[in-house]
């Protein structure tokens, strides 16, 4: 069994909107499998689907990004999933837009959401999808 995990903010003001990377590839991810979203439990929306033989749970946190990791350890310790089989979805200001890099295990960097799903599960032995945004056009001051 998988976990994939898109890091995102529930609220329709953050839709469609850089930082809801991760939201939006579950959401490509659902399209092409024709998964529903629309079942909630631990403070996520969630699919369950087959791909390959293998039992896939695709969640979306509504826990807000920095809290993720609430939602990502109650499916973690329910569905008893091992680190190797969890991959976390999330957006990278770090990375060239329109770039995707993949890391087996590693810590959070910068991104709140990876630092509270690292703390929540005590691990950082995950696989992890990092999808470029690029820097902010306007950097804060």
């Amino acid at each position: 069994m998988y976990l994939v995990v898109g890091l995102g903010n529930p609220e329709e003001e953050y839709r469609k909107t850089r930082h809801n990377m991760g939201f939006e590839v579950v959401n490509e991810i659902a399209s092409k499998y024709a998964v529903s979203m629309e079942r909630k439990k631990f403070d996520a929306i969630f699919g369950e689907t087959i791909i390959e033989g293998q039992k896939v749970i695709l969640i979306k946190p509504q826990t807000y990004m920095n809290l993720s990791g609430v939602s990502v350890k109650q499916f973690v310790d329910f569905y008893k999933i091992p680190m190797e089989q969890v991959i976390v979805i999330y957006d990278d200001m770090d990375i060239e837009k329109g770039t995707m890099k993949i890391r087996k295990k590693g810590g959070a960097g910068s991104h709140n959401g990876m630092k509270s799903v690292i703390s929540q599960i005590g691990s950082e032995d995950f696989p992890r999808i990092r999808i470029g945004i690029g820097a902010p056009l306007h950097p804060r001051r």
